[in-house]
């Protein structure tokens, strides 16, 4: 279900961030964008309402990989009554943590893309969130010549970028590999 009303889901959001700075006594500023104007420029995600939130305390809202943002970004959905695969549709964003961790996943896709093609061996992502994945993916529409899928289950799901065409039994057989560590490839 599309967001219908974008004016009535920015003040219902903005009334959840000003209980946060007032009651909570967080030190954040905000601005709300909706429609047109809050499109992610990457095209790494579907958003149509995209909050960016500064000051003193918004360090807090990264720390431990951005999970209070994350948090945010869940209890807004669930206030304007987004369904679970909508999600994406809102973004918090708090001192361009996100746009980065977007570039880095951009990055990572060029590099994983050069490396399959030089290779022709899957390339293996670290585990990530379901959003993070889906950027990745979305990441990889310039490559025509390179797939990717997910696999793995739960919190050990990963994206595996590999040349078009590649036997999708030897995919299969990555899932059960252990993870060597770091951003990148499995061994």
């Amino acid at each position: 279900m599309p967001i219908e009303d974008y004016s009535a889901a920015a003040q219902k959001i903005a009334a959840l961030l000003k209980t946060l700075t007032t009651t909570g006594g967080l030190r954040l500023k905000y601005r709300i964008t909706a429609g047109q104007g809050a499109a992610d420029p990457d095209e790494l995600e579907a958003r149509e309402i995209y909050v960016e939130l500064a000051g003193p305390d918004a360090p807090l809202l990264t720390q431990r990989g951005g999970e209070l943002l994350h948090a945010l970004e869940h209890v807004a959905a669930k206030i304007i009554r987004l369904e679970n695969e909508e999600h994406d549709k809102i973004s918090f964003d708090a001192n361009n943590f996100k746009a980065l961790r977007a570039r880095e996943l951009k990055l990572a896709a060029e590099t994983a893309a050069e490396k399959v093609r030089r290779t022709g061996q899957p390339y293996s992502f670290a585990p990530m969130s379901s959003r993070e994945r889906r950027m990745l993916h979305l990441a990889f529409r310039p490559y025509e010549d390179i797939e990717t899928s997910s696999t793995g289950e739960g919190l050990r799901r990963f994206v595996v970028a590999h040349t078009r065409g590649y036997d999708k039994a030897k995919l299969a057989a990555l899932a059960n590999q252990p993870f060597s560590g770091g951003r990148g490839g499995r061994r």
